[in-house]
């Protein structure tokens, strides 16, 4: 049997030797345990060890770092080892293949699928190549985890374990971990490491251990947050891991990848592009270009439908002819002619052609400035001295007016500016006059020509006509006074009690001709008691009665045996007739009678009260002489 090559010591191995002697320098009061527990615990969380470590010491910092790593490169070897029993493949799931992580995860995978392979082959599990010590532990626990699964028959399994047994001592002297508890796998569903006390499980990146101990669940990095998803991307949770999917679309002229980012789609290849036969297509980012086949002669350039068009090769940046010669483009090419003495603006040739000679244009009867204005000439131009108000154009080479009015807006005049040949003129607007300095407006007083029909007022810039009491102002002209007939208006006819007539500025109200008179306040009629006032035409032997716009005359006669007493009382309102017994001669009946004066009294009714409609007249019989009551 050849001597075997000494095996490197398991990285595991070494960096707890040399905690212990790291711990032995530090001192008792670090522990470099919790330092290392450190390490693991950021490794397992963030998967990411470049961060700077808290501990103000510089040995657990080191103890963290070591561990961390060490923690990251077993997390990585079990990604990949699980990636060789799901998919018997190693095919790259990282965007990075050249990363940290790549590199181990795909090496662990490709381990474990030599010892499945190893196994699946009936070959030994002891590995020989010199693939180096970390990759033969995963490929002697991949090929033994087969072997394993395999089922074998009763006699099989002791023909078995008789060479084991035989070469169980080699083995012993020649792997440390012969007696690994984690060997296969151990009890634990995914990761397990055996610390000499007890057996710890662990899980792969993506799962967390469950309250078993053993077995593992998958983490949903989408609801606890541990995502790296970025910016308009969602968290789509898979079994041990997450992948992030693009919100919104990659646009015209791109696709989106497995690893979410945006690819250009080549037109060209995949045939989608719409060029014609007589074009290539050419494929650009996000699009593509026809170019066409033909190719032109020189001199020649292809525009976008595949023409040829000439080029001017005169307009070039590189003068293609010598000093002294003129360009001339032809088709596909150009020429070069010898130069004919030309004088540039402003100069002319002499009379000899040899030479160019400055022009005067100042020379009369020509005014390229204009009239009124100076002209200066100067070599091969001339310059011009413009009167006030007007400015030089560089363009026309001529004097022009300066329009003050809209250089100079709001600014010159008060109301409106007119321009004129140098200068300006300002003008005011109706209802105003320009002022002394010629540029201010001042108000017009329109009432001292007297433009009302009555009465005027002058307003700032105009004036308003109004009317006297009876008038009112015309809607034609706004300015003449037109008379108000009162007695038109809806109301006219309660103006007056009995008629009403208008007059220039105002009303009167009249009366019938007779019975009435016109009452104080010049609206209302008054009946007139003719009885007072003498005016009637009533015997001695007959009493006046007063009634409305007239009067009467009434006649009263005594009683039989009563004759009529010469003293009647006449009053404002009424009169007394009085009548006396006068009896004849031996008349009895006469002379018993107890009554021996009666008085009639003629009161006039229509002067105490107001009558609304005709009312009847009656008389009221004295008590006593029998005559019937006519107002009964």
């Amino acid at each position: 049997m050849e001597p075997s090559a000494p095996r490197p010591v398991p990285l595991r191995l070494l960096l707890l030797g040399g905690l212990s002697v790291l711990a032995a320098q530090v001192g008792a009061d670090i522990p470099m345990e919790s330092c290392c527990a450190d390490g693991h615990r950021m490794a397992t969380q963030q998967r990411d060890c470049s961060e700077p470590y808290a501990s103000e010491s510089k040995e657990c910092r080191m103890v963290q770092e070591q561990c961390c790593h060490s923690q990251l490169e077993e997390l990585h070897c079990a990604t990949g080892i699980n990636l060789a029993n799901e998919q018997d493949s190693c095919a790259a799931t990282h965007k990075d293949n050249a990363s940290l992580e790549a590199v181990f995860v795909k090496r662990c995978c490709q381990c474990c699928l030599l010892g499945k392979a190893a196994q699946a082959q009936a070959q030994s599990c002891e590995y020989n190549l010199m693939v180096g010590y970390q990759c033969g532990l995963v490929f002697r626990a991949c090929c033994v985890k087969g072997q394993e699964t395999t089922d074998f028959a009763p006699g099989d399994v002791a023909d078995f374990q008789e060479p084991a047994k035989a070469s169980k001592l080699e083995e012993e002297q020649e792997d440390p971990f012969l007696n690994d508890r984690c060997r296969g796998g151990g009890p634990c569903k995914q990761q397990c490491r055996d610390t000499g006390e007890e057996v710890v499980c662990s899980c792969f990146v993506g799962y967390q251990l469950q309250p078993d101990g053993i077995s593992c669940e998958d983490v949903n990095e989408c609801i606890t947050g541990s995502h790296n998803c970025r910016l308009g991307e969602s968290c789509i949770n898979t079994v041990g891991s997450f992948r992030c999917q693009r919100d919104s679309s990659c646009g015209t002229g791109y696709e989106l990848t497995e690893n979410n980012d945006c690819k250009d789609i080549d037109e060209c290849e995949s045939g989608i592009h719409n060029c014609l036969p007589d074009f290539i297509c050419q494929n650009t980012l996000g699009s593509f270009r026809c170019r066409p086949k033909l190719q032109c002669k020189s001199g020649f350039i292809q525009d976008a439908l595949g023409s040829c068009i000439d080029i001017n090769e005169c307009l070039s940046i590189n003068a293609p002819c010598p000093v002294g010669q003129t360009c001339i483009n032809t088709e596909g090419s150009y020429t070069c002619r010898k130069n004919v003495p030309n004088c540039g603006r402003g100069y002319h040739l002499n009379e000899e052609g040899t030479r160019c000679v400055d022009v005067d244009e100042c020379t009369p009867p020509s005014e390229p400035c204009g009239p009124g204005h100076l002209c200066v000439n100067t070599p091969g131009s001339f310059r011009c001295e413009c009167e006030a108000g007007y400015y030089f154009d560089g363009v026309s080479r001529t004097c022009v007016d300066i329009n003050e009015c809209r250089r100079y807006p709001g600014r010159l005049c008060g109301h409106k500016c007119e321009n004129t040949p140098g200068s300006y003129h300002c003008s005011c607007t109706v209802g105003f006059r320009l002022a002394l300095d010629g540029r201010s407006c001042e108000d017009v007083n329109e009432c001292s020509s007297s433009p009302c029909s009555q009465e005027c007022a002058n307003v700032y810039g105009s004036y308003q006509c109004y009317c006297r009491r009876g008038y009112q102002l015309s809607d034609v002209d706004g300015v003449t006074c037109e008379d108000i007939d009162e007695c038109a208006l809806p109301t006219g006819g309660h103006i007056c009690s009995y008629r009403c007539i208008n007059i220039p500025g105002s009303f009167q109200c009249s009366c019938p001709s007779s019975g009435y008179r016109l009452a104080p306040n010049g609206r209302n009629c008054q009946d007139i008691d003719e009885c007072v006032t003498g005016i009637h035409n009533c015997s001695i032997n007959e009493t006046c009665f007063n009634i409305q716009g007239g009067f009467r005359c009434l006649a009263f006669e005594c009683p039989e045996n009563y004759r009529r007493s010469a003293d009647t009382m006449h009053q404002e309102k009424t009169d007394t007739i009085r009548c006396i017994r006068s009896c004849r001669p031996n008349d009895v009946t006469c002379m018993l009678d107890p009554i021996t004066t009666i008085s009639h009294i003629v009161v006039s009714l229509p002067t105490f009260r107001e009558f609304n409609r005709p009312e009847g007249e009656c008389l009221l019989p004295q008590p006593g002489t029998g005559m019937p009551d006519p107002c009964s």
